[in-house]
């Protein structure tokens, strides 16, 4: 009897090899993959560890679903890694048709830079698809270390005074909404009232982001966004950028901020509330600042744009606000 439970012992745990074949070969060159493959960088300090609801960050790099490809990516973003490399499991077959999906979707990547500091931000991912299921990533960034240090150095400059101001407006105040409204009223109207839309949208301007608006007082909605964005994180304030996407009729879009004030998040648009006029004087208006989804819908409903339609299941912290 004993001469037949050894065969039959042994034939059962090779049936259970040859059963979990491919998951077993998974955790060994996931094994073999991890003891050489490159790490995330350390986190640098515009690393954004905020539970966002779309997408967060991850410390799992093999990928077992689309989520986790999301993930992936924003997290090789979030860290500012300029190459990372990780792979498919054979587990997840749809996994090289998903990232050949997901790496061409220029708006779905829009959506999920915006989540990231700005100074993280990036311009292009390049993706490369191996046979063997290996995925390279290569992320060219946004922001120079230059321009980096010149942003910073004059934000440093100009913060302390501007908290001042709104120290002084807050002198009295006692409502804790009304003290940060305030606050970030003062970053508003100091931005409008030192930055003209730019119409030509030349590059030499870098009207795209913050540094344009800063320096040359020159923007496009990405640079009032990226400003607003910057100053915001500086004051401790949780934010990201929202984005609609572009349409037949307008291939460009809009971006404008989120920020999270007493644990409600409201809207922030300093592009619309620094119009272009007809008769090229500079008005100021607070239309789009700090109002909830309800009140931005209701705010457009005399115009024809839709600049403001952004994806509810993308941006979900605005979706009941």
């Amino acid at each position: 009897m004993k001469k037949l439970i050894i065969p039959f012992i042994c034939i059962f745990s090779i049936l259970l090899v040859l059963l979990n074949i491919n998951s077993i070969c998974d955790k060994i060159i996931n094994i073999l993959y991890h003891s050489n493959s490159p790490k995330l960088a350390i986190n640098n300090i515009y690393y954004k560890d905020y539970p966002y609801k779309f997408v967060s960050n991850t410390t799992n790099l093999t990928p077992y679903s689309k989520q986790d490809l999301l993930n992936i990516f924003y997290t090789t973003i979030n860290t500012k890694n300029e190459n990372f490399t990780f792979y498919c499991p054979k587990v997840y077959q749809n996994c090289l048709k998903d990232i050949n999906t997901f790496s061409n979707d220029a708006n779905l990547l829009t959506h999920l830079n915006n989540y990231v500091h700005p100074f993280n931000s990036f311009t292009s991912i390049n993706t490369t698809i191996s046979d063997s299921g290996e995925i390279s990533l290569k992320i060219k960034y946004l922001y120079t270390d230059e321009e980096i240090t010149k942003i910073n150095a004059e934000i440093t400059k100009l913060l302390p005074t501007l908290l001042e101001e709104a120290s002084k407006i807050n002198e009295n105040e006692t409502d804790a909404f009304t003290i940060e409204y305030n606050k970030i009223k003062v970053i508003h109207d100091y931005i409008i009232n030192n930055t003209k839309y730019d119409l030509q949208n030349n590059k030499e301007n870098k009207s795209y982001n913050a540094y344009g608006a800063l320096f040359n007082h020159l923007a496009t909605c990405n640079g009032y966004t990226d400003l607003m964005a910057i100053f915001l994180t500086n004051m401790n304030y949780e934010n990201f950028k929202i984005a609609t996407t572009g349409t037949e009729d307008s291939k460009e879009g809009h971006v404008w901020n989120a920020v999270k004030i007493n644990d409600e998040w409201l809207h922030l648009d300093l592009t619309w509330d620094d119009p272009v006029s007809s008769d090229n004087k500079d008005y100021l208006y607070h239309k789009y600042f700090l109002i909830n989804t309800e009140e931005l819908m209701t705010a457009d409903s005399n115009i024809t744009s839709n600049e403001h339609n952004f994806d509810y299941a993308i941006y979900q912290e605005l979706k009941n606000s």
